[in-house]
C-alpha cells in the first residue's frame, strides 16, 4: 500500500487519535499541575477543547466513510429494496446539500477570521487555524459520501448504498422469507 493510499484510508483515525492524545495529556497535565504543584495551567483547557472539536469533526467524517452514521436501519430494511434505496438517496442528497451549505458558510466565516484576526487568550494562536476544521470537516464528509457512492456503484450497485454486508444479507433473507 502506498503512503498516499494509507493516508487516505487512515486520515480521520490519525487526526482523531492525535486529538484524543492531546486531550488526555492536557487534562492530565492540568490535574498534576493543580494537585501536585498547586498551579494552574491556562493552556490546557484551550488545547483540550480545540482537540475535542477536531476529533469530533474527523470522527463524523470517519462515520461517513464507514457508513456508521445514524440511520434507522430497521425502517429502511422493512421497505422494499427499490423504495429503501430511494429513501437513502434522498437522505444522502439532503445531507450532501447540507454539507455544501456548511462549507460555504464556514468559508465565509474563515474569510472574516482571516481579514480580522482573533487570537486565543491562552495559546495566542490565530483562531483562523483551529476554526478551519469547519471547512475541512464538512468538506471531508462530502468527499467521503461521494466516495461511498462511487465504491457502491463500482461494485455493482447492488442492494442499498451504505448498508453493511451483513445488513444487506439479512435484508435479502428477510425479504425472501416474506415471499
Amino acid at each position: 500500500m502506498t503512503p498516499l493510499k494509507w493516508l487516505e484510508r487512515n486520515f480521520e483515525e490519525l487526526i482523531c487519535c492525535t486529538g484524543l492524545v492531546v486531550i488526555a495529556v492536557s487534562v492530565f497535565s492540568q490535574v498534576v499541575a493543580r494537585y501536585v504543584f498547586h498551579v494552574a495551567l491556562h493552556w490546557t483547557e484551550e488545547a483540550a477543547s480545540i482537540s475535542m472539536v477536531w476529533a469530533v469533526y474527523m470522527g463524523a467524517s470517519l462515520c461517513v466513510r464507514e457508513r456508521f452514521h445514524i440511520r434507522i436501519i430497521i425502517a429502511v430494511k422493512a421497505l422494499p429494496v427499490g423504495f429503501g434505496r430511494s429513501v437513502i438517496f434522498i437522505a444522502d442528497l439532503l445531507w450532501a446539500l447540507f454539507c455544501i451549505f456548511m462549507v460555504k458558510v464556514s468559508w465565509d466565516y474563515l474569510a472574516v477570521l482571516w481579514k480580522f484576526p482573533s487570537h486565543s487568550p491562552s495559546l495566542g494562536i490565530n483562531q483562523f487555524y483551529p476554526q478551519s476544521i469547519l471547512v475541512i470537516g464538512y468538506g471531508l464528509m462530502l468527499i467521503r459520501l461521494i466516495q461511498s457512492y462511487h465504491t457502491w456503484w463500482r461494485e455493482g450497485a447492488d442492494g442499498l448504498p451504505g448498508m453493511l454486508d451483513e445488513d444487506l444479507a439479512e435484508t435479502t433473507k428477510d425479504q425472501e422469507h416474506q415471499i
